[in-house]
């Protein structure tokens, strides 16, 4: 019995899995160590949430070169069979196999980063976690209207960045061209409708105007661009109803909906300021008399 526990304890198989199981928990108790007491101390989100993705990797790269090393006289007889078995692996992972290189495609590519507000698999918020296999978004729209959240975590596999289409709202140019219509009746004061307009855009735009000129000009520098117009515009056409303008104006990718409030009041207070000189216009409906009908009928008996 004694001679059994003896080999038991001298066989280098145990010895090494001993050292393993020791050395990879005392590298993940100075990780745990690290993100708690240093890591947590970070202010800046952004920061802090790369810090701690950073550390973790640090720890399994560790863990993985613990195992080289210490089964290092032993991989050269494994290499054979890993080779015929990867093949089987990888057709049955490819999904996963996929998913890995999106993450990679993602960290490197600058496809996007956490806090970016994107659009994946159809799915639109903003992007909490960036994992191996999946990322994790806080979905905005759906049954809420505007760019709300709406309390759904999704997950996303990242090989989705290599079948469509990735939609980044706050990538070189964190900014938004969005718009607003006003229906004027026929007989306004035409060009103080302009004159509203333009400047309550320029009123609510405050310095997203300069703001978002420069980061065009950036991306002028980095891309293949034209030049844009920042600066709030005011156009116009019109129907058998009415005359229709829009505003046109940049708006921060985050503040479209609390944007189009601001606008809204002010165009409202001035217009109603106007003493009647400026009035909006609604859908009408005409109802036409149908005309008399008259209906003889002859008795043939």
């Amino acid at each position: 019995m004694n001679e059994q526990i003896n080999q038991i304890l001298y066989d280098p198989i145990i010895g090494k899995l001993a050292t393993i199981f020791i050395g990879v928990t005392i590298i993940w108790l100075i990780i745990k160590a690290l993100q708690k007491n240093l890591v947590t101390k970070i202010k800046d989100t952004d920061n802090r949430y790369k810090a701690k993705k950073f550390s973790s990797f640090i720890g399994y790269f560790l863990s993985i070169v613990l195992l080289t090393v210490i089964f290092s006289d032993r991989l050269g007889g494994l290499t054979v069979a890993l080779g015929v078995a990867g093949a089987g692996i990888a057709f049955a992972l490819q999904e996963v196999i996929a998913s890995v290189a999106g993450w990679l495609a993602i960290m490197f590519g600058g496809f996007y980063k956490t806090g970016d507000r994107v659009q994946l698999g159809g799915i639109k918020g903003d992007v909490m976690d960036i994992g191996v296999l999946r990322t994790t978004i806080m979905e905005t729209g759906q049954w809420v209207d505007g760019d709300l959240y709406n309390g759904r975590i999704v997950l996303i596999a990242n090989s989705f960045v290599f079948k469509e289409p990735v939609f980044n709202y706050s990538g070189d140019f964190p900014f938004l061209w969005d718009e607003i219509k006003i229906p004027i009746q026929f007989g306004s004061d035409y060009d103080k409708v302009n004159e509203i307009l333009l400047e309550v855009g320029k009123e609510v735009a405050g310095d997203l105007t300069a703001q978002s000129h420069e980061k065009w000009i950036a991306m002028q520098n980095k891309y293949l661009l034209e030049d844009a117009q920042t600066e709030p515009m005011v156009s116009l056409i019109f129907n058998d109803n009415w005359v229709e303008y829009t505003l046109r104006y940049v708006v921060s990718y985050k503040k479209r909906r609390a944007t189009k409030t601001q606008l809204f009041t002010k165009i409202l207070k001035k217009v109603d300021a106007c003493q009647g000189s400026i009035k909006f216009a609604s859908a009408t409906f005409q109802l036409v008399e149908a005309p008399d009908f008259n209906v003889n009928i002859k008795n043939n008996r």
